[in-house]
């Protein structure tokens, strides 16, 4: 990217706000004859202050300093990313002699951030720059960014990742086989990778089977050759593929960021491992492959099996196998020991007598149960035939014969005894009746007077007149009379 000429600077007729102030140019002192006293200097010209500003006034004189640059693109390394809860982006572009904090707006990182801005990253950033006064410190407002050189490449690796993670080629992970027959090794026959692993296949099982497929692995057309290796290999029989190589840049590793190594690994018909570069270094090859290893020796003892380890294996099962079966032995002979102790197998009458023994106990204790059982039921038929004896007809007809007789003599008692209270209370009460009867009074030589005619007693003699007729009785029989004459009752009342 070719970058544009810096303009040259206007020619200043002022000092500007970043400049130092001019000096004052100082009168020098007049000299005098030697002879005479000196006389007293005149006053030195002092030079003009600079002009006074408060902290606000001179922030936004820099805020206008600053916007009066106008849009400018700055390019440098990125480092120091962070981005905040609200969204926004921070970093800072740095180059070998100063460091320029920069901002993305949470409103802007959709458009901004088209790839994945990471540390190291080489990139030209548009934007204006601004002043944030209360901390006196200035940044650029970002509101573009394009990648340079490495971070070009760092877009397009990115870019690359999302189509193939897309597809669902970073998630088939095959298991390598235990004891490959053949193992295909891709890389360079003149690379330290191919030393490395051979090394390492002589420290884990020397001579073990290794096909070779070389090819470059880096510069114009080595990406190519990978997958055609790749291919190869795979249509040769092997069991599992190695792809390895030395560190490097990220320039240096290119070629196993290319999609048609990618698409040679996802097409293997066998597991493929990767050891390529160091631990830090990740292509897209590894994240293809069914097993990535840190480097090519790690790529080496992931497939190749370690021979001493495998011996010692080995022998430990000898081992195990030698203790199982001496103690599988001894368990059998115990075994055998007791049952050959066992009585059963020393006399077979045994068993005889055993049974018999056993039968014995078994009778005495039936006998016992049923002398038990037999004295509980003789027992129960004892109570309930001495119950039966005090229930007979005969002996409870006698016992009700008796409570009858009992009931009748008190009945009569008790009939007596209620006639002789009521006839005492009939008695009192005639005698009470007889003392308030009318039919007394007139035995005492009283008369009851009524109308002929019907109606109440007479008790006063204005009822009456002169030949009204009248019915008396006496205590024993009636008249009837006629009145002759009324007198008044005695007091006149």
């Amino acid at each position: 990217m070719e970058r544009r000429a810096r303009r040259p600077e206007p020619a200043r007729e002022e000092p500007g706000l970043f400049d130092p102030p001019v000096p004052v140019p100082m009168p020098e002192p007049e000299l005098q004859p030697v002879p005479l006293p000196p006389a007293p200097a005149p006053p030195r010209a002092e030079p003009a202050p600079p002009p006074l500003y408060t902290v606000a006034q001179l922030s936004s004189l820099i805020h206008s300093s600053l916007q009066g640059l106008g849009r400018l693109r700055v390019e440098g390394e990125v480092a120091q990313k962070k981005r905040t809860a609200s969204g926004h982006v921070y970093f800072d572009l740095k180059d070998a002699g100063a460091k320029l904090a920069c901002k993305i707006w949470q409103s802007q990182v959709p458009r901004v951030l088209r790839f994945d801005l990471g540390e190291g990253a080489q990139v030209i950033a548009w934007g204006r720059l601004d002043l944030y006064a209360p901390q006196g410190s200035y940044s650029l407002i970002v509101d573009r960014l394009e990648p340079l050189g490495l971070g070009a490449l760092l877009a397009q690796l990115e870019q690359r990742k999302l189509e193939l993670k897309a597809r669902g080629w970073f998630e088939r992970k095959r298991a390598l086989p235990a004891f490959p027959r053949v193992i295909g090794l891709v890389t360079s026959r003149d690379g330290a990778a191919l030393r490395d692993f051979l090394k390492t296949r002589s420290l884990r099982w020397p001579g073990y089977a290794v096909r070779l497929a070389h090819t470059s692995v880096q510069g114009p057309g080595s990406a190519e050759s990978i997958a055609a290796a790749l291919r190869s290999l795979d249509a040769t029989g092997v069991d599992a593929i190695a792809l390895v190589r030395g560190g490097g840049s990220l320039e240096d590793l290119w070629a196993f960021n290319e999609l048609c190594v990618a698409e040679a690994i996802w097409n293997a018909r066998v597991p493929v491992v990767t050891g390529i570069g160091h631990e830090s270094d990740t292509t897209l090859a590894d994240l293809v492959a069914d097993h990535r290893a840190h480097t090519p020796t790690d790529a080496a003892q992931e497939l190749i099996p370690d021979r001493a380890e495998l011996c010692a294996r080995i022998a430990r099962a000898g081992n195990y196998l030698t203790e199982a079966f001496e103690r599988v032995f001894e368990q059998r002979v115990q075994r055998h020991a007791a049952l050959v102790a066992r009585p059963v197998l020393r006399d077979a009458a045994w068993i005889l007598g055993e049974r018999t023994r056993t039968l014995a106990a078994l009778h005495a204790r039936v006998d016992g149960a049923l002398r038990e059982a037999l004295g509980r039921r003789g027992t129960t038929l004892a109570r309930a035939h001495a119950q039966l004896a005090r229930r007979t007809p005969a002996a409870e007809l006698a016992r009700r014969r008796q409570r009858l007789a009992t009931a009748q003599v008190r009945l009569v008692t008790s009939a007596a005894r209620a006639l002789e209270s009521r006839s005492g209370a009939l008695a009192v009460k005639a005698r009470s009746l007889e003392a308030v009867s009318p039919l007394a009074v007139l035995g005492r030589g009283y008369a009851i007077v009524r109308p002929a005619e019907g109606g109440p007693a007479l008790v006063d003699t204005g009822a009456l007149a002169p030949g009204d007729a009248l019915d008396t009785h006496l205590a024993r029989g009636s008249f009837r009379s006629r009145v002759e004459s009324v007198r008044p009752p005695e007091g006149g009342a």
